[in-house]
């Protein structure tokens, strides 16, 4: 079976919940002129957390780019997560759950972090599972 983000190669219809625990981000509330990194996560994965630590490491690189940060996981751990990083400090990175599970099965994701790349059209450029160099994260994100 394929995947739907295939027959749909554009940035997904999901509401994801924002810290607040009242607001949902839909693609609506995307910057019109921004490139989109939308990554997978879970708080408590080895490999998400280099992602994310290499990505902060070289945030300059992704300034023209809005950073979406979901997980499944429950939300005390996003919250948990959110702070380590200090993520409230970048205004062009979104932290939010996927309350309904949403993009798991959008995907058909086996391994985090799932890196998903959109050019300013919102259309599918690529996606990644695992870990990505982050020298080719910041290429694929100015395509």
């Amino acid at each position: 079976m394929e995947a739907p983000y295939k027959r749909f190669p554009v940035y997904p219809p999901v509401k994801l919940l924002l810290p607040d625990s009242s607001t949902f981000y839909t693609q609506t509330d995307l910057p019109k002129k921004s490139r989109v990194l939308l990554m997978l996560f879970n708080p408590q994965c080895s490999h998400c957390q280099q992602e994310t630590e290499e990505i902060l490491r070289h945030i300059d690189s992704f300034k023209e780019v809005q950073i979406i940060m979901t997980t499944s996981m429950p939300f005390d751990s996003m919250l948990a997560f959110r702070e380590k990083y200090r993520l409230p400090n970048y205004n062009n990175i979104v932290v939010a759950q996927d309350t309904h599970y949403f993009l798991p099965s959008f995907f058909m994701i086996h391994n985090l972090p799932f890196l998903a790349f959109y050019n300013r059209k919102k259309e599918l450029i690529d996606v990644f599972e695992g870990v990505m160099p982050v020298e080719k994260l910041i290429e694929m994100s100015r395509k």
